[in-house]
C-alpha cells in the first residue's frame, strides 16, 4: 500500500528582522507515476487556500513536469512537494534524495515527446532553479523550485 502525507500549513518567521510570515504546505509521496496527479491536486489546493488562483494553471504544468522527472530519473522511493507563500511570492519546490542525478536542459528533437520540460518550467515561471539539500556537511538531496508566473487569461 502506498501513502501520501499532507501536513497542514504552518507559519514560520522568514527573518528575525522581518515580521512577515511564510505559510508552508508540505506533501510527501511515493515516487510513482500517479504522484504527478496527486502533486497537481495538492498544489492547486494550496494555491486556492492561499488566495492565489491566478497562479494555479502554470504551477500545475510545472509541478507535474518536475515530479515526473523525479519519478523517471531519480533513484528514490519518495519525494516531497512544498508550497511556500510569503507576501506576494509563491515558491513551489520538488525535493528528492538523489543529489547525484541533477536536472539538465536538453534540446528536444522534432517528434520527441521528452526533453522540453525544464524549458517549459522556465517559460511558465518568474524564476526557477536547483539547489542542493544539506544535512550539516553532507549533501542529502536536491530541490528543484520555481515561482509560478501568473496566468494572463485565455490563450489565442
Amino acid at each position: 500500500m502506498r501513502t501520501a502525507m499532507l501536513s497542514s500549513p504552518h507559519a514560520t518567521s522568514a527573518d528575525e528582522d522581518d515580521s512577515e510570515l511564510t505559510d508552508t504546505y508540505h506533501l510527501t509521496a511515493p515516487a510513482a507515476p500517479t504522484t504527478a496527479r496527486v502533486a497537481r491536486e495538492f498544489v492547486a489546493a494550496a494555491l486556492e487556500a492561499s488566495d492565489r488562483p491566478g497562479l494555479v494553471e502554470n504551477a500545475l504544468v510545472c509541478v507535474s513536469d518536475l515530479v515526473t522527472n523525479v519519478v523517471q530519473h531519480a533513484r528514490v522511493r519518495t519525494l516531497s512537494v512544498e508550497v511556500a507563500v510569503r507576501g506576494g511570492h509563491v515558491v513551489v519546490s520538488v525535493l528528492d534524495g538523489d543529489h547525484a542525478r541533477r536536472p539538465r536542459r536538453r534540446a528536444a528533437r522534432a517528434g520527441q515527446e521528452d526533453g522540453r520540460g525544464l524549458a517549459l518550467v522556465r517559460n511558465l515561471s518568474v524564476a526557477s532553479g536547483v539547489t542542493l539539500v544539506w544535512d550539516e556537511l553532507n549533501v542529502v538531496g536536491k530541490c528543484v523550485w520555481f515561482e509560478p508566473l501568473a496566468d494572463t487569461g485565455p490563450k489565442p
